[in-house]
């Protein structure tokens, strides 16, 4: 399994950002899906999860409201729209399996907030 990230980059504090996982080798729509982030210094973070079912979501405290994950079997990706982005969202994104496979980490997406 290997995950691929994209759609990060900079924004000022209030913007928005929509990060897209894809999957090399494999089909997303199996698997229930997290999006995580490191920031630096710190060990990864749950953001959110999609299940596989029925669809049901979930997320952290501290995006609740502001990040919505979605996804789109047709094109096999996981989406996080982060909206209302805050410095403390700094860090890199990744997505993995819910729970993650320690042998599936990508690169991940670099995520800046700042002025």
């Amino acid at each position: 399994l290997q995950f691929v990230e994209s759609g990060g980059g900079l924004v000022q504090p209030g913007g928005s950002l929509r990060l897209s996982c894809t999957a090399s080798g494999f089909t997303l729509d199996t698997y229930a899906v997290g999006w995580f982030r490191q920031a630096p210094g710190r060990e990864h973070e749950g953001v959110s999860c999609i299940s596989t079912s029925d669809g049901s979501t979930h997320y952290a405290d501290s995006v609740k409201g502001r990040f919505t994950i979605s996804r789109d079997n047709a094109k096999d990706t996981v989406y996080l729209q982060m909206n209302s982005l805050k410095p403390e969202d700094t860090a890199v994104y990744y997505c993995n399996t819910n729970p993650p496979k320690i042998d599936a980490w990508g690169q991940g997406t670099q995520v800046t907030v700042s002025s």
